[in-house]
C-alpha cells in the first residue's frame, strides 16, 4: 500500500451526554465485543496500510489502554507499525489540539519522516467497512488533489451534524456545507479522506502560519475551488455514533441478520483487542430473544432485542427490553430495564425500574461493592 493512515479519535464531544465522561468516542463499546476505533483500525489492516497513527486528546485513558498491544490488529511488525500521539509539551509548543487541523499540524514530522507518497485520514467513530485501495485507485484516476468518502443518507433525522457535499455529475466537489441548519443535501462525508502526503504537509504549514486549526473548515471548505476535490460513495453500510441516539441505533442495527452477516461473516473480518473469557452462561430461568450476549456474561433473567456486554451479569427475574449494557454491569434480581443504556461497572439494584420513554435513558448507578 502506498500509503499511511491517520485516524483522528482525539475530539470530545457532549452530544454523547455521559457516555463519554470517561471515554473518547472511538474507544465506545460497539456489538458486544468491539470498539468504534476497531472498524478503522481493521480496515486500515485489510486494505494493508502498514503505518498507522492514532491522535486522540481527551480522555485518552480507555483507547490507549485497548491500543496497549498493536497485534491485534497486525501492526506488531518490524517496518511501520501503530503509532498513539498525543499532545506533547514541547520547545515548540504547550498547546492542545485546537482542532482537527492543528492535530495533524503538530504530528507533521510523522508525515515529513514518512516515505509513502499518499495519507489517507480517517474518523474514529465510523462504524463500517471499506477497502482504501479503491478509493486510492478513484483518487488517482481522477487525478484529484483530495478525495472524500461520501455516503447517501437516507436517515435525515440527524443529517445536520454531517458535513454536506454537493458535486457534479463527475462527482467533482462544488461545496462543502459544514453541518447546516437547514439543508436538502443528502451526501455526506463520512470523515474519510485521501491526500497526497506533500500536499497535505504544505497545506497544514499554511493553514499553521494562518492560525487556522480545522481540517474541514480551514483547509477543505477554504481550498474547493483551488483545489481538485473528488467524492467517492460508500454503497455499504455505515454509521457515525457520535451522539447517544445514533450510537444506540448502531448497535441495535446489529440486531439485524444481514448487519451482523456482514460485519461478522463476510470478508474482511474485523478485528479488536481479545480478552480469555468464557462463553456466556444462560441458567434455569434464563430467556433470551433476538439479543447480542457476550462472552463472560451470566444471564438468569429475560433478554429481548438488547445488547448485553462482556461480563454483565443479570440476575433472578430480572428484564431488560430494547436495551444497550455495557461491560460488567450488574443487574440484580427483579430489575426491570428498557429502551436505556447502561454504563459500564453500574450496579442496578434489585427491584429497580429504568425506562427511557421520550428518549434513551443512561443509566449509571455505582456500587464498589460488585466492581
Amino acid at each position: 500500500m502506498k500509503a499511511i493512515g491517520i485516524i483522528l479519535a482525539g475530539g470530545n464531544n457532549r452530544r454523547m451526554r455521559e457516555l463519554t465522561e470517561k471515554r473518547v468516542v472511538a474507544a465506545m463499546p460497539i456489538a458486544g465485543s468491539y470498539r468504534a476505533i476497531d472498524f478503522a483500525l481493521s480496515n486500515m489492516t485489510n486494505s494493508g496500510v502498514g503505518k498507522v497513527a492514532v491522535i486522540t486528546q481527551y480522555n485518552a485513558k480507555s483507547l490507549t489502554r485497548h491500543l496497549s498491544s498493536s497485534k491485534w490488529w497486525n501492526f506488531g511488525r518490524k517496518q511501520g507499525g501503530l503509532f498513539v500521539f498525543t499532545p506533547a509539551i514541547t520547545a515548540e509548543s504547550n498547546n492542545w489540539y485546537r482542532g482537527t487541523a492543528d492535530s495533524l499540524y503538530q504530528n507533521i514530522d510523522f508525515l515529513k519522516h514518512s516515505h509513502e507518497p499518499y495519507v489517507i485520514i480517517a474518523s474514529g467513530d465510523g462504524v463500517y467497512k471499506l477497502d482504501y485501495n479503491k478509493v486510492l485507485e478513484y483518487h488517482v484516476e481522477k487525478r484529484a488533489d483530495i478525495t472524500i468518502v461520501v455516503k447517501d443518507m437516507k436517515d435525515r433525522s440527524e443529517i445536520n451534524r454531517f458535513g454536506l457535499v454537493s458535486m457534479t455529475d463527475d462527482n467533482r466537489v462544488t461545496n462543502i456545507d459544514e453541518k447546516p441548519l437547514e439543508t436538502s443535501l443528502s451526501m455526506v462525508s463520512t470523515g474519510v479522506y485521501v491526500i497526497r502526503r506533500r500536499m497535505l504537509i504544505e497545506l497544514l504549514e499554511k493553514a499553521a502560519e494562518e492560525d487556522r486549526h480545522e481540517f474541514v473548515r480551514d483547509i477543505l471548505v477554504r481550498y474547493k475551488n483551488l483545489k481538485k476535490i473528488y467524492a467517492y460513495e460508500l454503497k455499504d453500510y455505515w454509521a457515525n455514533i457520535s451522539t447517544v441516539n445514533a450510537y444506540y441505533k448502531t448497535n441495535m442495527d446489529f440486531l439485524k441478520k444481514d448487519v451482523r452477516d456482514y460485519f461478522f461473516h463476510q470478508y474482511p473480518d474485523v478485528y479488536s483487542k481479545v480478552e480469555d473469557l468464557p462463553p456466556a452462561k444462560y441458567n434455569f430461568g434464563a430467556h433470551v430473544k433476538n439479543s447480542l450476549i457476550s462472552s463472560g456474561c451470566i444471564v438468569n433473567g429475560t433478554i429481548e432485542n438488547s445488547v448485553l456486554f462482556k461480563k454483565v451479569y443479570v440476575g433472578n427475574n430480572a428484564v431488560i427490553k430494547n436495551s444497550i449494557i455495557l461491560n460488567n454491569a450488574y443487574i440484580g434480581d427483579n430489575a426491570y430495564i428498557e429502551n436505556c443504556i447502561v454504563e459500564s461497572n453500574s450496579t442496578i439494584k434489585a427491584d429497580s425500574k429504568f425506562i427511557g420513554e421520550h428518549e434513551v435513558q443512561i443509566v449509571r448507578e455505582d456500587n464498589p461493592i460488585y466492581m
